[in-house]
């Protein structure tokens, strides 16, 4: 397949068709462990302690209602647990199994997304820290307070 002249196509396009491929690109390595892009990034935020549904969504960046739909995906497979906290009973808590930890572990394994995306990228290091750059001022920008 020939690939179309791109040259005159808008920063914005551009930007959104590269994040869709390299989505698809990452969600077909992570679908050998029944796992997409939104719900490795959970299993990654729960790598270090439990968290409720509202801290997950927040810190995703995402609606309550968005986080529920990764979590009870996670849950089915067996990624994650979500239990009534000991302290708070109006809060959920929501833990990594060890199946999901296993998950986590193999499919980041030898830098996987770098190895996926790197050649594809070129400079990886200078793409990485624009993106970083990008995320954080456009989200400072959406989730800001309104005034």
């Amino acid at each position: 397949m020939s690939q179309p002249d791109m040259s005159g196509w808008a920063t914005g396009r551009l930007l959104s068709t590269a994040a869709r491929l390299a989505e698809h690109a990452w969600d077909a390595h992570l679908a050998r462990w029944d796992l997409n892009h939104a719900s490795f990034a959970v299993l990654h935020l729960l790598s270090g302690a439990p968290r409720s549904q509202r801290e997950l969504a927040q810190a995703m960046q995402v609606e309550d209602q968005t986080m529920s739909r990764v979590l009870e995906r996670l849950e089915r497979h067996g990624h994650v647990g979500r239990a009534r906290s000991t302290t708070d009973r109006r809060r959920v808590e929501v833990s990594l199994t060890p199946e999901g930890r296993t998950a986590l572990t193999e499919a980041a394994a030898d830098d996987a997304a770098e190895a996926l995306l790197g050649e594809a990228a070129g400079d990886l290091p200078a793409l990485r820290a624009q993106l970083i750059g990008m995320i954080g001022d456009l989200s400072a920008r959406r989730w800001a307070p309104p005034d």
